[in-house]
């Protein structure tokens, strides 16, 4: 075979592979979003037989906001009221299925479809060492207002900007904070009360940490908090390409329990298994 018809061969191929369908998964960059970003990943390769592209770790929630309505990506998982606060800029609704049907029309406009629910809520926790509830009597939020002394808070880097963040926190409660919060990784929170670098930390209800008894969660007994239920989020036009995508998607629809996807994050940040193997041990479940 000449030169020339060997490079036409390997043009044609070439372009073949760059034709070949792809599904491309977003994620946030914390651990539940990229096990989550995973599951929905290995998900679409098993029941459509599509190569699927991983963009996980994308970073905070207005970068994957952004990316997914620009089409960077087709899909990633996101949740009710950050959805509702942080993007929608909405005043918080306590009503799961009426946040639910907000996003869902608010995002319509966009070409953006919410699937149903996971079936976990991912709400802020308020978290302190069980030594400092126990040594304080602290079992909720009012109880850790009365407390005489300022409380060192350690956040995430949203949190003080959110809308259902700090502010709001402090107005409801008449929280006494010492200072700025310290504002850091999520995964940095847990170390920080550890050491004592801070007294309470803005956590996640879901962390895998939060089944160790060290730490406790303060009830949010006003009920500050919106519902922050879990589920994918999908390009319209995504789905219109691929029509068994729904289906595939919404298999996963009320299958990952609070408790379920607490453990799934404890195997990762905890265990140290990867996320692509947490997902894989949790997709053969559901067979």
């Amino acid at each position: 075979m000449g030169r020339t018809p060997v490079l036409l061969l390997i043009a044609l191929l070439m372009s073949g592979c760059a034709s070949r369908p792809r599904i491309i998964v977003g994620s946030k960059n914390f651990t539940e979003q990229v096990v989550l970003g995973e599951i929905i990943a290995q998900q679409i390769e098993r029941r459509l037989g599509v190569e699927v592209d991983r963009k996980l770790n994308l970073g905070g929630t207005l970068l994957a906001h952004e990316a997914l309505r620009g089409g960077s990506i087709d899909l990633y998982p996101e949740y009710t009221g950050t959805a509702l606060t942080a993007i929608l800029k909405q005043t918080i609704v306590r009503d799961a299925k009426t946040a639910f049907g907000i996003v869902n029309r608010s995002y319509s406009a966009w070409g953006i479809e919410w699937l149903p629910p996971l079936g976990f809520n991912d709400s802020f926790a308020m978290v302190v060492r069980s030594g400092t509830a126990k040594d304080q009597r602290l079992k909720s939020l009012s109880d850790a207002a009365r407390r005489p002394e300022a409380w060192r808070l350690g956040v995430g880097y949203e949190f003080t900007q959110r809308p259902d963040g700090l502010e709001g926190l402090v107005k409801t409660y008449g929280l006494r904070v010492a200072g700025d919060p310290v504002t850091m990784d999520l995964g940095l929170l847990y170390p920080a009360l550890q050491s004592q670098k801070i007294g309470m930390a803005a956590a996640n209800a879901t962390d895998g940490m939060l089944a160790h008894p060290e730490f406790t969660v303060l009830e949010d007994d006003l009920h500050y908090f919106p519902p922050y239920e879990c589920a994918i989020i999908v390009r319209s036009d995504t789905l219109r390409r691929y029509p068994r995508l729904r289906e595939a998607l919404t298999e996963l629809s009320d299958r990952i329990s609070d408790a379920s996807m607490r453990r799934m994050n404890e195997l990762v940040d905890v265990e140290h298994k990867s996320a692509s193997e947490v997902a894989r041990d949790f997709l053969n479940t559901l067979k």
